[in-house]
């Protein structure tokens, strides 16, 4: 540990300290990742390329090797968990400059299911990836997803369940949209444990997330489609 300690990350070029925050993300190490952000911001870099260059791509190699069964849920938690520490720095600082964002996405896990680690997770590797993510909790009913969508206009909407016995749930949300005349303004993507690719199609859901990692390329592939169709018309 000595060794480490040892370790002054100011005094590492641009390009190393880059590669030390990869490694320190990946590690779950929340002080060395705020002060990594701290110095680049010193150095002049803009909160946007720091957020991409640093954290993002971070975060995607924690997703890649999560994916792959090489990284386990308690890790990337610790990794997200880093991640957040830097986002708060960055977050008032994005917001001025006006930086570009990924995307908006509601998330909640629906009513009668108080499950909420994958949810969490999903959010964290969104946040990750540059989506801004509102989690609206556990336990939804319908009209919670209502209100969230109504006063936060995303551009995704995210459910998750662990119980069998919630999962049919998920249809009576997609069921009010649809009857509200906007399930079309929404991506809805559904997750957990219990779910699979053919219930996702049966309850009318644009698609189905295995995991944290694969939510974040789904809704990424997802946001370029939607832009592209809508002549990036966006809001």
């Amino acid at each position: 540990m000595s060794e480490d300690q040892e370790l002054d990350l100011r005094e590492l070029s641009d390009e190393d300290l880059v590669q030390q925050m990869h490694d320190d993300l990946y590690d779950g190490l929340k002080d060395e990742i705020e002060e990594g952000v701290h110095i680049l911001l010193e150095r002049g870099w803009a909160p946007y390329r720091i957020l991409t260059d640093a954290l993002v791509e971070g975060m995607r190699i924690v997703g890649i090797d999560f994916r792959d069964g090489i990284l386990f849920v308690p890790e990337v938690l610790l990794s997200a968990n880093a991640m957040k520490a830097g986002m708060a720095i960055l977050r008032p600082l994005l917001a001025e400059t006006g930086a570009p964002k990924m995307g908006k996405m509601v998330i909640g896990t629906v009513k009668g299911d108080i499950h909420d680690i994958g949810k969490n997770l999903v959010g964290m590797m969104m946040e990750g990836a540059g989506f801004e993510v509102v989690d609206i909790g556990i336990n939804n009913p319908v009209e919670n997803y209502l209100a969230a969508l109504e006063e936060h206009k995303p551009d995704i909407l995210g459910m998750s369940a662990l119980l069998t016995t919630t999962m049919p749930y998920m249809k009576v949300v997609i069921d009010t949209l649809n009857e509200k005349g906007i399930r079309d303004n929404y991506i809805v993507l559904v997750g957990g444990a219990p779910l699979n690719e053919e219930f996702g199609k049966a309850v009318g859901a644009d698609a189905y997330c295995r995991d944290a990692a694969i939510t974040v390329e789904i809704a990424k592939e997802m946001m370029k489609r939607r832009h592209n169709s809508l002549g990036c018309a966006a809001e």
